[in-house]
């Protein structure tokens, strides 16, 4: 009697080990189909059950087949398909009741597809197969082998594997509702449009979804692309997402900054050279638009190259082909171009300092990156985006930016642009002691009050007062407006706290 009490012990023992395992999978998992196996195997390991399986019903053609199982092969798990009501397994899918098989060697019923039960050795094999419902709707089944010698309990086997299958139609469930809600999503982006969002550029401003438009529109061409803007504003970025967005995405992308290359060299970077051309060649070399064929080539500062240079680069983008400097032989190439400027072109053109037919060439397909004054609601992802990089790179933990901070960065004009705000931010991160970026840590030229259009504030009493309010909102804020504790961490009394917080007109309510 000991034995059987000690022997039902371990089994719940084993079993709600099992179930625990079980949960740990179904809650972990992402996909359900990547833990129903592991579940399986759960089954057969921890609690001696020779072979177990999942079958799934498609209601469209009324087939049952296994869609995942363990102790079979995958020929044997493809031989595993039924019809509604054939064999056991298709019985208990149309009846929506649990069947026992005490030994699969007596019934006429259990069919074998798949032929993994020969070589038995006159041991018994017991097959339980139970229904998996959702809604009262059968929509597969959970089955297991159990080879055994003796006398064993299958009506507990049976109420066990119920719970699992009910685990897994809950799971099911969940699964096909989060499914379901990926399709409406999906249809919902339909409905609205396709939204393109590069992954190498921030930003969410109008001015920026504009950018995003054009990328996406000119990306799955060969046209050429002109980006104009200001300096810092990201050109060699747009350039690059329209690169690694087309089909030519996986060929070479090669940046040449004109403006960085002395004339003498520059026709020999852009299109090579051969042995003995000029002094310095003691071998042939490939240029930059050989090296960019079947690829992307970025011309940035397109507006610094020299009137003769202009000239050799019109003929490649009229006829893609040009010859090494101090060579004879033309040399075809397959290359799309993408330029930048920063420089009016249109007056340059009426000074006689650009081509004409060249502006034409390659302003086929313009975009405009706007300045990071016109995208001021960029600036705060921006920010953040800086302070996470740069925070990794020496490690530190960048907590936050205080609120003062974030009033000066979106009060400057920002002549630099996207560089500049992350030259400031990188600053930041490097003085901060706290982990906090705080208005003080920002340079000079963010404080003054020419480059913010503030109210100028002399004196060294103003200057106090500035930052006695920043000490006060930062504590706020790490208190969620607890006014009794951002006065400890101040070190003030909480009737000091008080008067300051009249005196400025901060309301603590907008840090809860």
């Amino acid at each position: 009697m000991t034995d059987i009490k000690d022997s039902h012990y371990r089994r719940q023992i084993r079993e709600r080990s099992a179930l625990s395992e079980i949960s740990s999978l179904l809650d972990g998992s992402a996909e359900l189909q990547h833990a129903i196996s592991p579940i399986l195997e759960i089954l057969s390991e921890q609690l001696d059950m020779k072979r177990s399986t999942v079958t799934l019903l498609n209601r469209l053609t009324e087939e049952v087949r296994i869609e995942a199982a363990y102790g079979l092969s995958t020929q044997q798990m493809v031989r595993g398909r039924y019809s509604l009501g054939e064999g056991i397994i298709g019985r208990v899918i149309s009846t929506g009741e649990a069947e026992i098989i005490p030994d699969i060697g007596d019934s006429s019923d259990f069919l074998d597809k798949t032929k993994a039960r020969a070589g038995l050795n006159g041991r018994k094999c017991a097959f339980i197969c139970i229904p998996i419902t959702i809604q009262s709707k059968v929509i597969g089944t959970l089955s297991i082998d159990r080879e055994y010698d003796n006398d064993v309990d299958l009506s507990s086997d049976e109420q066990f594997l119920r719970i699992v299958g009910s685990m897994i139609a809950q799971a099911v469930k969940v699964s096909r509702r989060v499914q379901e809600e990926k399709d409406r999503n999906k249809e919902l982006q339909h409905q609205l449009g396709h939204t393109f969002t590069p992954s190498n550029i921030i930003g969410k401003s109008h001015a920026m979804r504009e950018v995003f438009a054009l990328v996406d529109q000119v990306s799955g061409s060969n046209a050429t692309v002109l980006i104009r803007g200001e300096s810092g504003t990201g050109k060699e970025l747009a350039a690059q997402a329209i690169h690694y967005s087309s089909p030519r995405a996986q060929m070479p992308f090669i940046k040449v900054n004109c403006a960085a290359l002395p004339e003498s060299v520059i026709e020999s970077e852009l299109f090579g050279h051969e042995k003995g051309a000029f002094t310095s060649a003691i071998a042939s070399r490939k240029g930059r638009f050989e090296l960019a064929d079947k690829g992307t080539i970025f011309l940035d500062e397109i507006g610094d190259l020299s009137p003769m240079t202009q000239v050799k680069l019109l003929r490649v983008l009229q006829e893609q082909e040009f010859e090494r400097v101090g060579g004879t032989q033309t040399i075809k190439i397959d290359v799309r171009i993408i330029a930048a400027t920063n420089r009016p072109l249109e007056e340059m053109m009426s000074k006689g300092e650009f081509r004409e037919d060249l502006y034409y060439r390659l302003n086929v397909f313009p975009i405009n990156m706007p300045p990071l004054r016109e995208r001021k609601s960029d600036i705060i992802l921006l920010a953040d985006a800086f302070a996470e990089k740069y925070g990794l790179r020496n490690s530190t933990e960048i907590k936050r930016i205080s609120t003062p901070a974030i009033e000066l960065l979106m009060s400057y004009h920002w002549p630099g642009n996207v560089r500049e705000l992350e030259n400031c931010i990188e600053r930041a991160v490097l003085l901060t002691t706290d982990g906090v970026i705080h208005g003080n840590l920002l340079p000079p030229s963010l404080q003054s009050a020419e480059s913010s259009d503030s109210a100028p504030l002399s004196g060294l009493q103003a200057a106090l007062e500035r930052l006695e309010v920043e000490m006060l909102e930062d504590a706020l804020k790490s208190t969620r407006g607890n006014m009794a504790k951002a006065a400890r961490i101040l070190e003030i009394t909480e009737r000091k706290m008080g008067l300051r917080v009249v005196k400025y007109g901060i309301d603590p309510k907008k840090y809860t």
